[in-house]
């Protein structure tokens, strides 16, 4: 069951590179801020995809989110994704926390789902809920 949507981020895509043709791997880092668990964040991340056969995505990746102050919160994660118009992308996955910090010690026991979205000029937007 899905619980409560405790984060949201809006960024860019800054770099997309082929790692492989055969099957075809692409690399893709890209810079985001917003709130995670309430608290404003900006964060940085990185993640591999393959394209296969039936065209769909399948990616994995992991990045960091740091607060004003200096509190870490690092994340992996995977999901599946697919190709919109013009280049867009759409993934669906899961996503895991890492933080010594008080202000996201929940988080090291919560499954995410997400949902991440690139449109066509690169602009990334990413929603997070609860997975209970």
């Amino acid at each position: 069951m899905l619980g409560e949507l405790f984060g949201e981020t809006r960024g860019k895509r800054i770099v997309r590179r082929v790692i492989s043709s055969t099957p075809t791997k692409v690399e893709v880092s890209f810079e985001d801020a917003g709130k995670m668990a309430g608290v404003e964040v900006k964060g940085f991340g990185t993640y591999t995809s393959e394209i296969r056969a039936d065209g769909s995505i399948i990616g994995e990746g992991s990045g960091l989110y740091v607060t004003a102050s200096g509190d870490g919160l690092a994340w992996k994660g995977s999901g599946l994704g697919k190709f919109g118009e013009g280049g867009a992308v759409s993934y669906r996955g899961i996503l895991f926390y890492s933080s010594p910090s008080p202000k996201f010690a929940k988080l090291n026991t919560v499954a995410g789902v997400f949902e991440y979205e690139v449109d066509a000029n690169g602009n990334t937007h990413a929603k997070v809920w609860e997975w209970k």
